[in-house]
């Protein structure tokens, strides 16, 4: 192949032409979301904060549906947030357009990360880390998706709403609702890579599916437990909903890699 032609310096200078288009294209979708943000806050950032989020309403739909009557499923919520440090919006402005942006240029990273390393693999490799690529981009959005639409809207409504005394008013200021946000959506996209994270680990011969399906009783427990640090709320349902997908992932994981050759006659433990 024509690359394995270019010298050690050819090469850092497609490294460098790279970094530049993708850090062009952050700067770009940065400065489109920092000029869309007051709409983007209204509308999206700060949407679980109303009584009319889709998720709330799914939520009381189910309940009238089902005739059930607990909290849960009725709750009315509305919270309202404060700021105390007066540098805070525009620091939050410019923080939450470059993260969005970061976010929405995960494929375009992907791309080109593909294109650099494409001409260095065989045909059979190619075919490997095409379908590893396009299933860890498609993954991470399904856990932001899932994150934002469902596990930050339960986990908001239950920690502002907890009192620990009568006393105690909760006020929520505008850095910690950004900072949950964030690291929870954020969070729930990362968390959706295991599949391609252990893909890439059973390449480098570090795990094999033999493994994996031994210590399954033992992930499923990791993995409830992840699921209620993400989650600190004292329903079944809001750790269901996160611990199940983490689950389904792990199962996922044990189909996308193969088996060591002196591993295929046994060591499966269910």
């Amino acid at each position: 192949m024509a690359d394995k032609e270019l010298t050690f310096w050819d090469h850092l200078d497609v490294l460098r032409r790279m970094l530049i288009r993708i850090l062009a294209v952050w700067f770009v979708l940065a400065v489109g979301y920092f000029l869309a943000m007051p709409v983007l806050f209204d509308r999206v950032i700060l949407a679980p904060c109303d009584n009319d989020f889709v998720f709330y309403e799914l939520l009381r739909w189910i309940g009238q549906r089902l005739d059930l009557q607990g909290d849960f499923f009725t709750q009315e919520f509305h919270i309202r947030l404060v700021n105390i440090n007066l540098a805070a919006p525009f620091l939050i402005h410019m923080s939450t357009a470059f993260w969005m942006s970061v976010v929405t240029a995960a494929p375009y990273l992907f791309y080109e990360v593909w294109r650099f390393i494409s001409p260095a693999l065989y045909p059979h490799e190619m075919r490997g880390v095409r379908k590893a690529l396009a299933v860890g981009t498609v993954m991470f959005f399904v856990g932001v998706v899932l994150g934002y639409f469902m596990v930050y809207p339960l986990t908001l409504r239950f920690l502002s709403t907890y009192q620990l005394s009568s006393l105690i008013e909760n006020q929520i200021s505008l850095n910690s609702y950004i900072d949950n946000f964030m690291m929870l959506v954020l969070c729930m996209g990362l968390a959706f890579e295991l599949p391609l994270v252990t893909w890439l680990l059973s390449l480098l011969g570090l795990v094999h599916k033999a493994f994996l399906r031994k210590y399954r009783r033992h992930a499923a427990v990791i993995i409830v437990i992840v699921a209620a640090v993400i989650t600190p709320t004292g329903d079944p349902f809001t750790l269901a909903v996160v611990a199940i997908p983490l689950y389904l992932l792990y199962e996922l994981s044990i189909l996308m890699i193969k088996d060591k050759p002196d591993d295929e006659a046994g060591g499966e433990e269910n």
